[in-house]
């Protein structure tokens, strides 16, 4: 089984700093595309940055300039360095990742169980 595992959600004041790892594991082939989602209550869940198998990144307007995505494909990891938060920011955030688990069927994607960030004014 495939499994991945957040960590570094907490409480910070705006604008401080957190950063987000979540690391794969389990049957594990191939790992394409990862990306962190958000959502806060009453709202869409919405997509905060991705990064594909050869680093390129993509981000939402809304954390362009203060958030930066990054993977280190040896440890199966995908990070988020948070700077600069807001209370906006407040939320749950997911990783994903679109994993083949096997060389004979086409990848999919999978979800964390999401970490809560709390950002106080």
């Amino acid at each position: 089984q495939v499994q991945l595992v957040e960590s570094g959600g907490g409480l910070v004041q705006a604008g401080g700093s957190l950063r987000l790892s979540c690391a794969a594991s389990g049957s594990i082939v191939n790992i394409n595309d990862m990306g962190w989602y958000r959502q806060a209550p009453g709202k869409q869940r919405e997509l905060v940055a991705t990064i594909s198998s050869g680093a390129s990144t993509k981000y939402a307007d809304s954390v362009k300039g203060r958030f930066t995505v990054s993977r280190d494909n040896a440890k199966n990891t995908v990070y988020l360095q948070m700077n600069n938060l807001k209370p906006e920011d407040t939320a749950v955030y997911y990783c994903s990742a679109d994993i083949a688990s096997s060389i004979w069927y086409k990848s999919r994607f999978y979800w964390g169980q999401g970490t809560q960030v709390t950002v106080s004014t």
